[in-house]
C-alpha cells in the first residue's frame, strides 16, 4: 500500500482563508467534499466542479461553471495536485 502524504499548508494561507464555513474539512484527510479542479490557469484561477450544492463563499460563478478563490483549496491543488 502506498504511504499517505502528510498535507501542510503554509500558515499564512490558512490566515488568510478567513470565510471558511467548513471548518477546513479539507484538511481532515477525508477529501471527499473538495471540489473537483477541472482547469488550473497558470496556479491562479481554479476552474472547479463542485460535489455538492452546499454554499461556500469560496465558489464563484463564471459564465456556465465556477471558480475557487479559496486560498487553502488552490494551495492543496498547486502543492499536492489534490
Amino acid at each position: 500500500m502506498g504511504q499517505k502524504t502528510e498535507i501542510k499548508v503554509n500558515p499564512e494561507i490558512l490566515k488568510n482563508t478567513t470565510e471558511c464555513k467548513k471548518d477546513f474539512s479539507c484538511l481532515s484527510g477525508n477529501r471527499t467534499d473538495l471540489c473537483k479542479v477541472e482547469l488550473n490557469v497558470n496556479d491562479k484561477i481554479h476552474f472547479v466542479k463542485c460535489l455538492s450544492d452546499e454554499p461556500c463563499d469560496y465558489k464563484k460563478s463564471f459564465g456556465y461553471s465556477f471558480i475557487c478563490i479559496c486560498p487553502v483549496r488552490k494551495e492543496l491543488y498547486n502543492r499536492y495536485n489534490i
